[in-house]
């Protein structure tokens, strides 16, 4: 018998990026003006067009994690302070916080949106104490940027918000704060690679700049002369390449989110139908999400999303055990790093399964997924099946 791996039916992402026709007008600006790097025309350009949508100030970065540190180390806390991250997501929230010299602090989330909220940070750091607070859009469901601006004022406490998977649903809201998108290929406006950090606040931004050319005075009136070193930071700066890549991908932009919504809506209909109504969705509030980038849900039980996966698997369809295994469970250098009670994150890392879900995916790659979903949730109403 063969042990090969059957063929893939049906991807978990495939990357939605601008066709070369469409990149070739802005390479060519970028040969004509042979500007390749070090904040160039069309970095600064994708910076304007990105805070005139977000009313805000802007500064692209090389990555989001990049992003992240960058802003922790803006924000000049002590070293090795205590910073309140979610247990539910991607290991780089967690390791921007070490990279800037800080230690992370895994505190629980929402039993029903998956988030780290103003209430659940309130509680963790009176039982576990933290110096800031770095919450997650996770899977792109929007932060409540008035909740946390509240919870700043009330506890003196900076917060920054992981909003990597949230371009187009997350926004200051009106408020004070400070958000890192991503550009990576598999988000929703890519370039490839890249980060974009958004604030209330134009000296945070000023400070974030400076970090991403190495730490070098940038204009005049600063704490040393221009050209000098004011700080100790690293070469996190956009290419124009990249730039190039996220305008033609901001000029598709809206077109590709409604896809993305349409998608998601019938996927999340068609799943529903075949499970009967038993699959576990994250809440995400009054709104759908602008520009879904991931379809996740919870299975029930463990048993059944090993079932799922078994199924998918000799298919040909992929899945992922995403933000899995919880950061309560990583090693984080020498030792785990510290954690609260997780009760929710847990359940939810029980039974979540990350499913298939690219603008691309066709009537047929949906159709089988809902049929395998169909049948998992068939033999788990067989008692013949169950007694198994």
């Amino acid at each position: 018998m063969s042990s090969r791996p059957p063929a893939i039916a049906v991807p978990l992402l495939v990357p939605d990026l601008p066709a070369p026709q469409q990149l070739l007008p802005y390479l060519e600006r970028m040969h004509a003006a042979r500007h390749y790097s070090n904040f160039g025309p069309l970095v600064g350009e994708l910076e304007q067009r990105l805070a005139q949508g977000q009313s805000a100030e802007v500064v692209t970065v090389a990555s989001a994690t990049l992003g992240l540190e960058l802003v922790l180390s803006a924000l000049a806390l002590p070293p090795r302070s205590r910073v309140l991250v979610p247990a539910l997501t991607f290991v780089a929230t967690a390791t921007a916080v070490a990279r800037a010299g800080h230690v992370p602090v895994l505190c629980d989330v929402d039993a029903a949106s998956w988030l780290l909220t103003p209430t659940i940070a309130a509680r963790a750091v009176r039982d576990l104490g933290a110096q800031a607070v770095l919450p997650v859009a996770t899977f792109g469901a929007p932060q409540d940027m008035r909740a946390w601006a509240a919870f700043e004022q009330a506890t003196g406490l900076p917060v920054v918000v992981d909003a990597a998977a949230a371009f187009g649903s997350q926004t200051l809201q009106g408020a004070a704060g400070r958000l890192v998108f991503s550009l990576h290929a598999t988000k929703s406006l890519p370039a490839g690679e890249g980060g974009v950090v958004v604030s209330s606040d134009a000296a945070l931004i000023a400070r974030v700049r400076q970090l991403s050319n190495f730490g070098i005075q940038l204009q005049p009136g600063g704490s040393v002369p221009v050209g000098h070193l004011a700080a100790v930071g690293t070469n996190a700066k956009l290419s124009e390449y990249h730039a190039a890549v996220g305008l033609a991908a901001l000029d598709r932009w809206d077109e590709g989110a409604q896809r993305r919504r349409h998608l998601l809506a019938r996927l999340r209909a068609a799943l529903d139908a075949a499970s009967g109504g038993a699959l576990g969705w994250q809440d995400l509030g009054p709104q759908p999400l602008a520009a879904p980038v991931a379809l996740c849900v919870r299975l029930g039980s463990a048993a059944r999303r090993v079932q799922l996966e078994r199924l998918c698997k000799r298919l040909g369809i992929l899945t992922r055990r995403w933000y899995q295994p919880l950061l309560s469970e990583v090693q984080g250098g020498t030792q785990r790093w510290e954690a609260g009670a997780l009760p929710n994150a847990r359940a939810i890392a029980q039974d979540l399964l990350g499913l298939p879900f690219f603008p691309a995916m066709d009537e047929a790659q949906q159709a089988l997924l809902a049929t395998v979903v169909r049948e998992v949730f068939c033999a788990a109403a067989t008692p013949a099946a169950a007694a198994v």
